[in-house]
């Protein structure tokens, strides 16, 4: 369900997927080819909500803000199932493991790895090419050319993926 919030409606790329029951509503702008998955919720109805082209945003998870704090996901970023982000930055080509939860104010930079289950406090700022992981986050190694690999099959994968379930809303 795509809903308006006040003065506001969500601007969704022609090219982009999202899921039938998937929730959106308010100031959120999403790019093209990014893929919103089955049972997402994101809402602007606090602050914006800017998603880039090519972002795959997975099952169950959950999108929202603080008053003057815009949740801001650069282009080709992952995030994975039941992941929370609030009021948070997520750099171009970065991955956000499943179940894990970005606070107002973290940073995660580019192409950073951020493990499964991890807590990213408020503020926190992950640099690009590392990975993450833990309650609290903590920096554990810089990423190897396998994890960069890895990452880059996933997101190429979630274009194909959503431009498939894409074609077939429209048929």
């Amino acid at each position: 369900m795509i809903y308006p919030y006040k003065e506001h409606t969500p601007d969704i790329h022609p090219t982009a997927f999202v899921a039938d029951n998937a929730t959106i509503t308010g100031d959120v702008v999403i790019g093209e080819q990014s893929s919103i998955w089955f049972s997402v919720v994101i809402r602007g109805d606090v602050a914006p909500t800017r998603i880039g082209s090519r972002v795959n945003i997975q099952d169950l998870s959950c999108l929202h803000q603080s008053p003057n704090r815009t949740l801001l996901i650069e282009d080709d970023a992952t995030i994975g199932h039941q992941v929370t982000l609030h009021s948070a930055v997520i750099r171009k080509n970065a991955l956000i493991g499943m179940g894990s939860t970005i606070l107002d104010g973290a940073e995660i930079g580019e192409g950073a790895f951020i493990g499964a289950g991890s807590l990213v406090p408020p503020g926190k700022f992950i640099p690009p090419g590392h990975l993450a992981f833990g309650c609290p986050a903590k920096v554990i190694r810089p990423l190897t050319e396998e994890d960069r690999q890895d990452m880059q099959r996933i997101r190429s994968e979630y274009v194909a993926k959503g431009q498939y379930y894409k074609s077939l809303q429209q048929t």
